[in-house]
């Protein structure tokens, strides 16, 4: 990597920076950045968090911090009782014979865990690997681990490959176990249970139109079995080249499945056969003509009919598919129609990472709810499926509803969390309510001021709410439903120690967007030495993905280092994010350079109007993945305010990311608007000064994306910074990199050299590129 130099006017007092002195930053400074979070780590003391019902019970689990780590409690919601799940010194004990590692009671390697074999063992997951431990025998070892997901977001049963689907012994069995389904020569055989009879469903699969095994579904009455037939699209790889493995000297090379936009992608045909009658029905696909992807057949329980879910290449037509059994007839329960996207990942409660879509059916099909924002905001409509008209919307508002907790059948009501309903208070902060299905009785839960998240038990008799502030400690507290009677507080967070290390929260500002009208939020953290009467640069730390919404709003004792070095730093959440109003959300729609920066740049200009000590004249940037990209995208397309990045894992040109990901927010087919966001394609636009982070090994988005900028940069003639990290994942660099971060910000905004970290004693390796490979 080479540094540029640039000239450094040296004071008594420091250094010259837009005409204000900054004191000269020191190793001691880099030294207390560097530990920074680590000294307030584990000062937060019974932080409850994680609570997990246990299924067919009325007892659930959480997980709290205590002296030294965190811990396990098992409560019975019945009688209020508190103890122990297990043994966590012997559990410990146990994991480290079986893991090579060295655990101690408050230090156990995972936060969640699930009981199994009626409380006698537990499974958890520690990095990729599942384990499995005994817990009367207090023994561990590793289970094996079930499939999932590829890294283009595709779940691995749908996407197979033709080689993979021929195998007789990898059976379905039917619900009345008389018979089992199998793939054999790439077409759909059941065989019946004692092994004499066996029948060919189908004979029109081939290599080249494939039945895959994974979506055999039987209906409830074993008379029918669908199955979906597959041709294949372009199976895109990526392939890596691991420079510096630990395992031995030679380079290792590796290749991964990564669908692009734009790829051709696999084309899914659902068929369902009568078994009896050895009648096969090919559905008609003039409802699902161009499918992204469909869900898993669903039957109904009286296996009159399935339905699956539609959700179209270029995200914006979903449907909701019901066949009939006997005539193989399909029709639409439910269309979603957008002039922009539907987004179509499933409604959960996840500030920063969640989708609209929601479905409870009602009696076995006989009314359906649904989530929508067909009228600007998310909301939950009751749909009667026979005729597939809306009966009523349930509620409405200019709020969003969350998540859906609990949906009671026959009182007809539904527990839910939404945000955004009562003036004056952070629109992102969750509440729990209660409604009838017809949209009356609307009832907000009894809560105190500030951010909740409820679980409720599986009967929905209980639930448990934890709510906090990002300046609060959580409180977490057990409820009975019915009445909405607390029970029991559970825990209270105490933060004694931690205010008393000198932690401070960030303090939240909130400034007007583009539009005159809107409320941007964000929040600013200071130095622990902060004084009023001084100046500090601005760095901002950027995540725009339209997935989520991430400046923080319950309490964690997270710090931003660079604080440490005379810096402010602070977090933004503009237009083009998750969990306002759709017209919010949209902004981001083919156009992904616009990161919300016209709200950011109004947001931080109210701030510097506000408080004397907020410097805008030399704001720097930094941000990882789609952070990367809006990192120097700040650069490229507002370089009159932003005027320094660093932009970690970027993916900088849309068309060379995840499929899922991309033409969700980008839209398909690929066009014009690609280039338009591309930092590849606008690198000639470059000013200021621009630090690229890449991790050779990085699974998330393809290394080639950085390369490609770095490319078009050299030949625009542009200078610019390359840390490249051998072996590095997504997000790469550690420690060695934050330093490298701190020492980029120090040198171009304050303008001083950063400490000779060659001179002195050689350090240990670093471990840079050794984390977060995915």
């Amino acid at each position: 990597m080479l540094r540029r130099t640039g000239l450094v006017v040296a004071l008594s007092v420091g250094v010259l920076v837009s005409g204000i002195a900054s004191a000269a930053v020191t190793r001691a400074d880099y030294e207390r950045a560097a530990k920074l979070n680590e000294k307030y780590r584990g000062l937060a003391l019974n932080i409850a968090d994680g609570v997990m019902w246990m299924e067919g019970s009325d007892s659930f689990v959480y997980n709290k911090t205590v002296e030294g780590g965190h811990e396990f409690v098992l409560v019975d919601a019945t009688t209020g009782v508190k103890q122990a799940p297990f043994d966590h010194a012997r559990l410990a004990e146990a994991l480290s014979k079986a893991d090579g590692e060295s655990y101690k009671a408050q230090t156990l390697p995972f936060m969640r865990f699930r009981f199994a074999e009626k409380r006698a063992a537990i499974e958890f997951q520690i990095g990729m690997a599942r384990w499995r431990c005994d817990l009367t025998a207090y023994a561990c070892a590793k289970a094996e681990r079930p499939g999932g997901r590829n890294f283009d977001g595709f779940d691995d049963g749908f996407h197979t490959s033709a080689e993979d689907v021929n195998d007789p012994s990898r059976t379905t069995p039917s619900p009345d176990k008389k018979w089992v389904a199998y793939i054999y020569n790439y077409n759909v055989f059941v065989r019946s249970a004692d092994g004499k009879q066996t029948i060919d469903l189908s004979t029109d699969g081939s290599e080249g139109n494939f039945y895959s095994p994974r979506t055999l579904v039987w209906s409830p009455d074993s008379t029918h079995l669908v199955a979906y037939r597959i041709r294949p699209g372009y199976h895109r790889e990526v392939h890596y080249i691991e420079s510096s493995p630990a395992t031995q000297l030679q380079p290792l090379y590796i290749s991964v499945p990564y669908t692009k936009p734009g790829d051709v992608l696999d084309l899914q045909q659902p068929v369902m056969f009568d078994v009896a009658a050895k009648r096969q029905f090919d559905i008609d696909n003039q409802l699902f003509p161009n499918p992204f992807d469909l869900s898993r057949p669903e039957w109904w329980k009286d296996s009159r009919g399935f339905t699956f879910e539609y959700n179209q290449r270029g995200h914006q037509v979903y449907r909701v598919i019901e066949v009939d059994a006997k005539t193989g007839a399909a029709r639409s329960l439910v269309t979603e129609e957008s002039a922009t996207f539907v987004d179509y990942r499933p409604l959960v409660m996840n500030q920063q990472d969640t989708g609209k879509e929601y479905r409870y059916d009602i009696a076995d099909g006989k009314e359906m709810i649904w989530a929508s924002e067909r009228d600007g905001w998310e909301h939950l409509y009751l749909l009667n499926d026979k005729t597939g008209k809306i009966e009523n919307q349930i509620t409405k508002g200019e709020w969003v509803v969350r998540a859906v907790n609990y949906v009671d059948e026959q009182k007809r009501q539904i527990w839910f969390e939404a945000s955004g309903m009562n003036p004056g208070e952070d629109p992102y902060f969750v509440h729990g309510y209660r409604i009838n299905f017809d949209g009356t009785g609307l009832t907000a839960l009894p809560e105190a001021p500030g951010n909740h998240h409820l679980e409720y038990s599986p009967d929905g008799k209980y639930y448990v709410d934890t709510w906090s502030t990002i300046d609060e400690a959580p409180t977490m507290a057990l409820y009975q439903t019915d009445g909405n009677k607390q029970l029991a507080v559970l825990e209270k967070g105490d933060i004694t120690k931690l205010l008393a290390a000198g932690w401070h929260a960030p303090e939240v500002f909130v400034a007007k967007g583009r539009d005159g009208k809107t409320d941007i939020w964000g929040v600013i953290y200071k130095p622990a030495n902060f004084d009023p009467n001084k100046k500090y640069p601005v760095i901002e730390d950027i995540y725009a993905g339209p997935q989520g919404s991430f400046v923080p709003k319950t309490f964690n004792t997270r710090a931003e280092p660079l604080t440490e070095l005379g810096f402010v730093v602070v977090k933004i959440d503009g237009m083009g994010t998750n969990n306002r109003s759709r017209a919010f959300h949209n902004v981001a729609w083919q156009n992904l350079k616009d990161a919300g920066f016209p709200d950011r740049i109004l947001w931080h200009q109210a701030a510097a109007k506000k408080f004397p000590w907020y410097d805008i004249s030399n704001v720097g940037i930094f941000g990882t993945s789609a952070g990367g990209q809006s990192a120097m995208g700040a650069l490229l397309f507002h370089p009159e305010f932003y005027k320094v990045a660093v932009s970690n894992s970027g993916c900088h040109d849309n068309r060379m990311d995840k499929i899922w990901w991309n033409e969700q927010w980008m839209g398909w087919p690929i066009g014009p608007q690609y280039s338009a966001s591309s930092n590849v394609d606008n690198a000639y636009r470059l000013q200021g000064k621009l630090m690229l982070v890449v991790g050779e090994m990085d699974q998330n988005v393809d290394p080639s994306s950085t390369f490609q900028v770095a490319d078009r940069l050299i030949k625009a003639g542009k200078t610019f910074d390359l840390f490249y990290v051998p072996g590095g994942g997504h997000g790469a660099g550690g420690a060695y990199g934050q330093r490298k971060l701190e020492d980029f910000f120090v040198h171009n905004i304050l303008g001083q050299e950063p400490p000779d970290w060659n001179a002195g004693p050689p350090a240990p390796p670093s471990g840079a590129g050794r984390r977060n490979r995915g």
